[in-house]
């Protein structure tokens, strides 16, 4: 029995599709495989220049004690500060990021902010005047979604904030913990930042925003 003879249009278009599946391509449909690489941020730089100030007194410094320099957020007076960060928008993504409370009377808090899009977002929440780990919307005035009790993360040390977004799936850790998981799908895609509420003075590195493949 003959083999069907390949065509060098056919041959060409064999090599290239194994070639895609390779790179992480697939036939149903192709995927960059810079999509998923991660962006970082660990302002070693010292500049936040392209970074959008929604928000607050943000700056670049180095703390006492600490090996690197930190983004540090040092208004006091505003109900809630917002910064974004450059990279997006995004919609299915994972973010990771430290943060240490410094000072606050009326909060102490840290947060990762996603699907950031005119004026409105989520975000997870860690506060060390409380004994709670939270998810948020904001859209014209902020609504508690989700709740974990937690030991309120110390202040003056370092604590690490994760999220996950799949779709309408949204889950956050603290310190590595699995806290949250709820759905909900009022806000698809937009920006990636970070916020503090009330009087928290607070400073934060190593930001890791990774899309989803």
């Amino acid at each position: 029995m003959k083999r069907p003879r390949m065509t060098r249009r056919g041959a060409l278009a064999a090599t290239l599709s194994g070639a895609a599946i390779g790179l992480g391509y697939s036939r149903t449909g192709i995927r960059s495989a810079m999509a998923a690489s991660p962006t970082r941020y660990d302002f070693q730089s010292r500049s936040i220049a392209d970074w959008a100030v929604v928000a607050g007194q943000w700056a670049v410094e180095d703390l006492p004690g600490d090996p690197g320099p930190a983004l540090v957020q040092r208004a006091t007076k505003n109900e809630f500060n917002v910064i974004a960060a450059p990279a997006g928008p995004f919609a299915d993504l994972e973010v990771s990021m430290r943060f240490k409370p410094i000072s606050g009377r009326e909060d102490a808090s840290g947060g990762v902010v996603f699907r950031f899009a005119e004026g409105r977002y989520y975000v997870v929440r860690a506060n060390a005047l409380e004994g709670n780990f939270r998810l948020y919307t904001y859209d014209r005035g902020r609504r508690e979604i989700a709740s974990a009790n937690v030991a309120a993360p110390a202040l003056g040390q370092w604590h690490t904030v994760r999220i996950a977004a799949t779709g309408e799936r949204i889950q956050g850790w603290l310190d590595d913990k699995p806290l949250i998981d709820h759905r909900d799908r009022r806000f698809a895609a937009g920006k990636v930042g970070l916020w503090t509420k009330a009087d928290s003075v607070t400073a934060f590195r190593d930001v890791v925003i990774t899309p989803a493949a």
